[in-house]
């Protein structure tokens, strides 16, 4: 839950409402600790708030939501690189330019910030009996072909124990299935 919360939001909020409570200590009541309060704490979280909605890079939706028994494979078959990918793009990121982006520019789909496929959607489903995390880019100057030819590239970066599978839904858009392999979910289960 704590992940679905923004610093930025919450910082302005507290920082508002202690600024608030120290300029009124100041002007109206002659309260010494709440002055200093508002003036030694309210200002300081203000402009961490600022500072942090500036910097953050909002949470991907799940496109569809996940049914209790894709959730129940999930917990059996996933890997902690699916976990991982899941975690890192459905919360709060400060200080990034997009999700994934450093994962885009290593596997050569991001030549420039302008050209980056943008990461619009997660969801998970089964795909012949494994647990599939899938990935939905937004790709518009970045061809489909250009990703067919870093499949290889893409299934070592993903690591062991995952087939990576792309498709072309629309015409400028791309999905990454990252699928569970057979012995990976054997793994999970004996663990």
């Amino acid at each position: 839950m704590l992940r679905q919360i923004s610093l930025g939001s919450l910082g302005l909020v507290v920082g508002g409402i202690l600024t608030v409570i120290g300029f009124s200590a100041y002007f109206f009541s002659d309260n010494a600790t709440l002055n200093l309060v508002g003036f030694f704490y309210g200002i300081p979280l203000l402009l961490g708030g600022f500072a942090l909605k500036a910097a953050e890079l909002k949470p991907v939706p799940y496109s569809q939501p996940s049914s209790p028994e894709v959730v129940a494979l999930r917990e059996q078959q996933a890997t902690s690189t699916q976990n991982q990918i899941r975690k890192d793009v459905t919360r709060y990121r400060y200080g990034q330019e997009a999700h994934l982006d450093s994962s885009l520019e290593y596997l050569g789909l991001s030549p420039s910030d302008e050209e980056r496929p943008i990461l619009q959607g997660v969801r998970e489903e089964t795909i012949d009996g494994a647990y599939a995390l899938i990935l939905e880019f937004e790709s518009p100057l970045i061809p489909f072909k250009t990703w067919i030819a870093k499949q290889e590239k893409l299934d070592k970066f993903f690591g062991s124990g995952l087939h990576v599978k792309l498709s072309q839904p629309a015409e400028e858009q791309v999905e990454i299935a990252l699928i569970t392999t057979p012995q990976a979910a054997s793994e999970q289960v004996a663990s």
